[in-house]
């Protein structure tokens, strides 16, 4: 007797055939980070996105990793005018003085909401009263670029420092955090 074919799971449409964008699918997006390592990690690649696609970041993530110390945002903070020079020759990251000073600004408000809340994940998870928000898209073009909780979220970000958080970038945040489930019907992924 032949084997039998395992049918294709389905996934939302937007991570199309990429092994990379797939894997992301499978085992980051939407799934609920508490990890404050994790959470810096994001912040800084959502940051670096803007402007361009996921997959451009997703390509470079280790490098990123590389060049920003391990997402380890106490030392990221510590980079001094040198250090952000030494990231803008890096051709393995994206290379806007913009972008690359916002991570190491961003390290130092990370920092300091830490000492605030005790966590960022304290701090973060508030912004969904510590549970994340499933919807029930039926389609990608349904899902919202932002929303009033990214709204919410993006004005105390800024207020406390941070920068690169407008409320379409900190919507995506949240979605890659896990805060929000965008999973469409009929995706595998679906809570």
């Amino acid at each position: 007797m032949a084997a039998r074919e395992e049918p294709e799971q389905v996934r939302c449409a937007w991570c199309g055939s990429d092994p990379l964008y797939v894997a992301y699918h499978d085992q980051e997006w939407g799934v609920p980070a508490h990890d404050d390592r994790r959470l810096f990690e994001l912040l800084v690649l959502e940051g670096a996105q803007a402007g361009l696609s996921w997959i451009t970041v997703l390509r470079r993530r280790e490098a990123y990793r590389r060049a920003f110390a391990g997402f380890d945002p106490a030392a990221v903070a510590e980079f001094g005018p040198g250090r952000v020079e030494a990231l803008l020759q890096d051709p393995g990251i994206i290379r806007n003085r913009l972008k690359v000073t916002s991570a190491v600004a961003n390290a130092r408000a990370f920092l300091a909401v830490q000492a605030e809340f005790g966590s960022f994940d304290a701090y973060l998870w508030r912004a969904v009263d510590g549970r994340p928000v499933v919807n029930r898209w039926r389609s990608p073009a349904e899902i919202p670029a932002e929303t009033p909780a990214a709204h919410a979220l993006s004005r105390d970000l800024r207020r406390r420092g941070f920068s690169f958080v407008g409320p379409t970038i900190v919507y995506a945040y949240m979605q890659a955090a896990g805060l929000v489930d965008d999973h469409v019907l009929g995706c595998w992924k679906r809570r």
